[in-house]
Order: structure tokens, then C-alpha cells, then sequence
């Protein structure tokens, strides 16, 4: 099987979640929106229980090899059976299904690696419980970077959050943000500069793309009188990136890099902290908006939202972010084979 003709791979995320209600929903869609073929990786009774409690007809049809799921995606669910220990109950996580949602994730990747999917779409997972469960890392991200790099040198994940021409990357992500200041190095924000620019191009088409870079305080720290990050880190790694030649600027105030306007001048917004990027990209794109995780060897998306275990088997769970995910999976892994 070649690469244009591999599944995505998709993993269901955690099952008590809303990532069967999405699942369904979406391949319950799957011609209305033009939605490539997916292997999931998941308990295909905990879908049927879900499909049975939404009011769902979904034949799902379990496989031994992901290379089994193309020719029966029009008909039936494609699944790669990984079994949750112990009852799952929408709505309740348990940290017995753990195990199934770490085991899912690294069976994924191998099969990406392995080339038998094409690309890597995860569905979301609740992070307390993983690490109540002992998971030692901050989150999906960082999990696959270990996993891609295996014994080799660890890799730098760049969270990227895609809407159409919408997108943006924080440069800091998972850690309190008291601990931001010290965490932006000229050396870190250079690198993040680097993979984002090389990505765009081996993913998305541009030829070359333009960044533009926020500062950390108020008004960009407004020449030194309200912080010193923007004239001692930022602006030395935005130098450095223009002496390679890349197309980058700012750095720029935060409350004035996201209107309509602002956003014409540039394919990318690189923040320097996590809710600095995602608050004004869910603010405008919080149905469509997608996860992808740049950096890696191998194309992964995800929605851009958590497990909602509040509404998770009450039928309203929006499929659209996991949709696009999807499809941008499959666009990404498109571009990236034209460019190989």
C-alpha cells in the first residue's frame, strides 16, 4: 500500500470522553463533508455502546491491519481493537482506561511510522487522569515528540492552531505563567521561528512564510519601560532568524496582532505563551479551529478542544474541529508527499 492510499490513523481519545460521540458523528458524515478514509484505534464496544445511546446506525467492522480500513470505510467504522479495562461511563473518567488511551497513542504513531496511515489524528484525553495514572508528560504534544525522537536527539513539538488562513503558535505551552519569563530564551524562541517556517513549507505550500512575532508585556514592553524581554530575547532571535533569510517581524503589542486587518500581513502568529495565542484564535475560530503539532516527523492534528465530559453521550458533542482535523491531515500529508 502505498502513502496515498494509507488510512489516517485516528485514536479515540478518552473513552468516557466526548471522542466516540465525535467519531461517530464524523464518519456518520463522512461523504456530506468529503472526509478521507481513518483506521480508529480504540474499544469498538464502547463505540457501539455510544453509537447505541446517541441514536446512531454505525456498522463498525473490527481489523487486524490498518491496511484493511480504505476498502470498508464507505460501509463500516474501520477499528483497531484496544480494549478498555474496566466499564466506561459517559461522563466518568476512570483512570482504569488509561492504559488504553497511552497504549492507542504509541500504537498510532508506530503505524504512521511504519507507513501504514498516512497521518496521526488524536482525539482529546484528559491530562489530570493520565497523570493521577503516572503519565510524565505535560500533554499529547510532548508525548509524541518523545515518541517520534525514540533513542534519538529529543525533538523541539511547536503547537500550531489552524482555521483556514488563521494561524497561530505560542512559543511557551504547558507550564504556569509565573514560569514564562524565564522559560523565553533568544534560543528557544529561534528554534520555534525555524520549525515553524520549515513546516509551513513542508506542509502547507507556502514558499515563503511570514511570521510575526508578539512581545511578552503590555505594548511589547514599550521600549523597556514596561519589560525588558521584547529589546534582550525576542528581538536578538527575530534578528537572527532575518540573517537566514526568513521573512520574520515584530515584535509586536499582543492586542493589536489579531484584527482583521493585522492578520493580512502575515501566514503565522508566534506568541510567547500559551492563552496569549489561544485566546483570540478560539474567540474567532472556536468550532473549526485545529491542533497541529509541527516539529515532528509525521503529520498530527487534533481538535482544538478537550474531552467535555459534561456533554459527553448526550448528542451535543459538535464534530466540526475533529472534521477538520481530518481533513487537514490529509491535506498536510498531500503537500508534504508533492514535496518529497
Amino acid at each position: 500500500m502505498g502513502p496515498a492510499e494509507a488510512p489516517l490513523a485516528l485514536t479515540l481519545g478518552d473513552p468516557a470522553g466526548i471522542g466516540p460521540d465525535i467519531t461517530l458523528l464524523a464518519f456518520a458524515a463522512r461523504s456530506r463533508e468529503s472526509i478521507p478514509p481513518f483506521v480508529l484505534l480504540g474499544d469498538a464496544a464502547v463505540l457501539a455502546a455510544r453509537a447505541e445511546a446517541l441514536g446512531l446506525s454505525v456498522d463498525i467492522a473490527t481489523v487486524t491491519s490498518a491496511r484493511e480500513a480504505p476498502s470498508l470505510f464507505a460501509d463500516a467504522l474501520p477499528v483497531l481493537p484496544i480494549e478498555v479495562s474496566g466499564p466506561v461511563v459517559a461522563g466518568r473518567p476512570s483512570q482504569a482506561a488509561m492504559a488504553a488511551v497511552k497504549h492507542a497513542i504509541e500504537r498510532a504513531v508506530a503505524l504512521v511510522q511504519g507507513g501504514e496511515a498516512r497521518a496521526l489524528v488524536t482525539n482529546p484525553v484528559s491530562k489530570s487522569h493520565l497523570y493521577q495514572a503516572g503519565f510524565p508528560f505535560p500533554g499529547h504534544t510532548e508525548y509524541l515528540a518523545a515518541l517520534a525522537a525514540g533513542d534519538g536527539e529529543p525533538l523541539l513539538p511547536v503547537m500550531m492552531l489552524v482555521a483556514g488562513p488563521f494561524k497561530v503558535v505560542p512559543v511557551t505551552i504547558h507550564m504556569p505563567l509565573k514560569d514564562v519569563p524565564g522559560s523565553l530564551t533568544r534560543e528557544l524562541i529561534l528554534k520555534t521561528i525555524e520549525i515553524t517556517e520549515t513546516d509551513l513549507r513542508r506542509f502547507f505550500g507556502y514558499v515563503r512564510p511570514r511570521l510575526a512575532l508578539s512581545g511578552l508585556n503590555p505594548h511589547a514592553g514599550e521600549d523597556g519601560s514596561l519589560g525588558r524581554e521584547e529589546i534582550e530575547i525576542i528581538m536578538p532571535a527575530i534578528e537572527a532568524a532575518q540573517a537566514q533569510g526568513l521573512d520574520v517581524s515584530g515584535p509586536y503589542p499582543a492586542d493589536t496582532l489579531f484584527h482583521a486587518a493585522a492578520r493580512e500581513r502575515y501566514d503565522a502568529a508566534l506568541c510567547m505563551y500559551h492563552d496569549q495565542a489561544l485566546v483570540p484564535f478560539k474567540t474567532l475560530a472556536f468550532e473549526d479551529g485545529v491542533n497541529v503539532t509541527l516539529g515532528l516527523p509525521f503529520v498530527r492534528t487534533s481538535p482544538d478542544h478537550g474531552t467535555a465530559f459534561d456533554i459527553a453521550g448526550t448528542g451535543q458533542a459538535n464534530p466540526r474541529s475533529l472534521i477538520e482535523a481530518l481533513r487537514l491531515a490529509d491535506a498536510m500529508s498531500e503537500t508534504a508527499r508533492g514535496e518529497a
